[in-house]
């Protein structure tokens, strides 16, 4: 029988992170010798209320009890993979007490989630549970980060070892997107692409509304918002349209120029520039906020704009509204650099390889 894989990650497929991190790359695992359980920590109600925008609570007596017994079961795992830690808003005493002996653990981050804790409002809270993803970091065998900056907090926490992986795309269900016919008036019914959720949204509603939108409106360009909310809108100048994994892609190829506006806080320095990826898999170019990883991933002048202040928001998105040549030519600069270094058929093996070490050492 081969060695033994627990996947336990924070959401089950629906999740973006659980999902791309970790589900997508099981038939790697498995091809690699590797036996696969997936178990979830939270359950898809949970996560259909926080998609949906519902108030919700940390996690439950009813999570932390199936994740209990899911760490009960015998024999135990060769390796733990595990999604940011075992047992949520539970101090690290007690996840490290749960934990079966010997195991060795493969801990993975995309998010700077310590912020949670350690940043936390409330000073019982970060009394009791600030530092406890360092801690985690430190007990696992090795850390899989989605950044530099999450790469160089795992260092300062003591990890053993440290590996960068990104987060990337299946490239098979990302064909690019076909050319557009040529049209007197380009910029007419172009579409600027956005995809994310109900919560990202709202937050980025200033930006959104202050700059992007009058652009659009002055050169008759629409902005589709893909997850923005659960049912469906349409506006003179904007488009909401419910995100599903079986459509992202498609929608996102309907699209002509993908955004990515951030402000820049500790929070999102820790961002892995997923919807820049998935822009440039379909071949479209990119405008992007110059913080964290966007700086890698945008090659500025050559695969998309990085736009620092408003006034460099509008000549970018002006700029590649009326030049549907330059469009082209960014969105395959781009498409060619998802091909290289942000593809799961470049990606899939390496983790693999990575995991398959760690358990046959352990």
């Amino acid at each position: 029988m081969g060695l033994r894989v627990w996947i336990l990650s924070r959401y089950s497929r629906l999740g973006a992170s659980s999902r791309l991190r970790m589900l997508q790359y099981r038939p790697w695992l498995e091809a690699a010798g590797l036996e696969v359980v997936h178990e979830p920590f939270f359950d898809d109600a949970y996560l259909g209320a926080l998609y949906a925008g519902r108030r919700r609570g940390a996690a439950s007596l009813r999570h932390v009890l199936r994740r209990l017994a899911v760490l009960r079961r015998r024999p135990p795992p060769d390796l733990i993979w595990l999604e940011y830690e075992t047992l949520p808003w539970l101090p690290w005493l007690l996840e490290r007490s749960v934990l079966p002996r010997g195991v060795p653990i493969v801990s993975d981050y995309d998010d700077a989630v310590f912020l949670r804790y350690d940043a936390h409002r409330l000073a019982p809270v970060r009394g009791l549970l600030g530092g406890k993803i360092d801690s985690v970091m430190a007990a696992s065998r090795l850390v899989l980060a989605g950044n530099r900056h999450l790469a160089d907090h795992a260092d300062a926490a003591g990890a053993t070892r440290v590996e960068r992986v990104p987060t990337v795309v299946d490239l098979d269900h990302y064909p690019p997107a076909a050319p557009p016919a040529e049209a007197a008036a380009p910029n007419r019914g172009t579409r600027i692409g956005w995809i994310g959720t109900p919560q990202t949204w709202a937050a980025l509603a200033r930006p959104i509304h202050d700059v992007v939108l009058p652009v659009l409106k002055a050169e008759g360009a629409v902005i589709r918002a893909i997850g923005a909310s659960l049912a469906p809108a349409a506006g003179d100048h904007l488009e909401i349209l419910p995100w599903s994994e079986a459509k992202e892609a498609e929608l996102i190829r309907g699209t002509d120029i993908g955004i990515m506006p951030l402000p820049d806080t500790p929070w999102t320095r820790g961002k892995c520039g997923y919807k820049l990826i998935q822009y440039m898999a379909c071949g479209l170019p990119v405008v992007a906020s110059p913080v964290g990883v966007n700086t890698e991933i945008v090659e500025h002048g050559v695969n998309g704009f990085l736009a620092s202040c408003d006034a460099e928001w509008r000549e970018a998105l002006k700029t590649l509204l009326a030049d549907p040549q330059l469009r082209r030519s960014m969105g395959a600069a781009g498409r060619r650099k998802v091909e290289e270094a942000y593809s799961l058929g470049v990606w899939g093996p390496r983790v693999a390889g990575l995991l398959s070490d760690v358990a046959r050492a352990g």
